[in-house]
């Protein structure tokens, strides 16, 4: 390890944005739109003077939070001219200076401290999670999101499911009609009763008729059910709340701490979905849960349409963050890509992520791959 007061790891003085296109396994159906074809994302890669070098992944959707084109525009144009020449050992006047010069773009801020911290973690031979305090879990179960059009599709993927060890799933429902999802549910119940099933609308409920759907999901006994009304619906979510025995969970509605400051004081959920894409970063993310801690809410790791490398940036996330204590859905790389861009495989074993070792993300781009799928680059 070098030593923590040395000469440090130079400033940065490169900074390339690609934005790639990576072909998947199916079509997904959700809530608020479909992904069928190809996932955009983009992958940004730091490099200091002294040669020392970290990546970041922003995983934007256009019907969630934006589109890749304009993540990749907001990292090139509008976050560069301040990170060229800092000192990566600088995170919090860096972030701070990204918050002050664009609004929003959470996804490419996440990007940002992403590869900050792993080029610090690659500097001093630390893992992700030994910058942020330490690891307090070494395993992360994994939940895999259920989205398949159709359900023959989503049944043979449950199969390879529970060979794999995997012991959650989450059903994205509300995009093809109520019948189909009592019916799938009931199929999940009746042929995997092993399964921790929880239920996922991603805003997909009509707010008139969503309570009495809600009390037809809930005789299944999900986990949760997360998101059912439109983002903004903040009071209809807390009156969901307060009459259904499951527990409601809110991702549209928090992206920031601010936005779960006000799901505690309204009562509109009884947990948050953690995204770094939403919140803006990883240490962002664990501030929004501990807020849910300190009110005895409960939380969990979701993600994006995102690769390996944003997946190991939430992996790091939750293994130091002791309240997000529900799993996490980092399923992309291995059971929806057709091929990741990590150098080695992102690691799940036995229904769980394995929270890596190695220094910075513990994983490395493989570069061929990244330029093979890349439609633009930027630097």
């Amino acid at each position: 390890m070098r030593e923590a007061f040395g000469d440090g790891p130079g400033t940065i003085d490169r900074m390339t944005v690609t934005l790639a296109r990576l072909p998947v396994r199916s079509r997904r159906s959700h809530g608020i739109g479909d992904v069928a074809g190809t996932t955009a994302h983009v992958i940004l890669r730091l490099e200091t003077s002294e040669g020392v070098v970290g990546w970041g992944e922003a995983a934007p959707w256009p019907v969630f939070a934006g589109t890749a084109e304009a993540t990749m525009v907001a990292l090139a144009t509008y976050l560069h001219p301040f990170v060229i020449g800092a000192d990566p050992r600088d995170i919090s006047g860096i972030m701070a200076s990204a918050d002050a010069a664009l609004a929003g773009h959470g996804d490419a801020k996440a990007a940002l401290e992403t590869a900050l911290l792993d080029c610090l973690g690659r500097y001093y031979g630390l893992p992700v999670w030994a910058l942020l305090g330490g690891r307090c879990r070494d395993t992360i179960p994994l939940s895999v999101s259920l989205a398949d059009p159709t359900w023959e599709n989503d049944f043979a993927l449950v199969e390879r499911l529970i060979e794999d060890g995997v012991g959650i799933v989450k059903l994205k429902t509300g995009f093809a009609g109520h019948d189909f999802d009592v019916m799938r549910l009931e199929s999940l119940r009746n042929d995997f009763p092993e399964l921790d099933i929880r239920v996922d609308y991603n805003q997909g409920l009509a707010p008139f008729d969503a309570l009495r759907r809600l009390r037809d999901i809930e005789v299944f006994s999900p986990t949760f059910i997360e998101q059912p009304v439109r983002a903004d619906k903040v009071s209809l979510m807390a009156s969901l709340a307060a009459s259904l025995d499951v527990p409601i969970l809110a991702d549209e509605s928090v992206f920031t701490a601010t936005d779960a400051l006000r799901a505690i004081a309204e009562e509109a959920a009884d947990g948050f979905s953690i995204k770094i894409m939403k919140s803006g970063g990883l240490r962002a993310g664990r501030t929004i849960a501990e807020i849910a801690a300190a009110a005895g809410l409960g939380a969990y790791g979701g993600d994006m349409f995102e690769t390996g490398l944003a997946h190991l940036a939430g992996t790091h996330m939750i293994a130091a963050t002791p309240a997000i204590a529900l799993g996490c859905e980092f399923y992309q790389a291995q059971y929806y890509l057709k091929e990741d861009l990590l150098e080695e495989q992102f690691p799940i074993e036995n229904g769980a992520v394995i929270v890596p070792d190695g220094p910075g993300l513990g994983i490395a781009i493989d570069e061929d791959k990244l330029g093979h799928y890349a439609i633009e680059t930027r630097s």
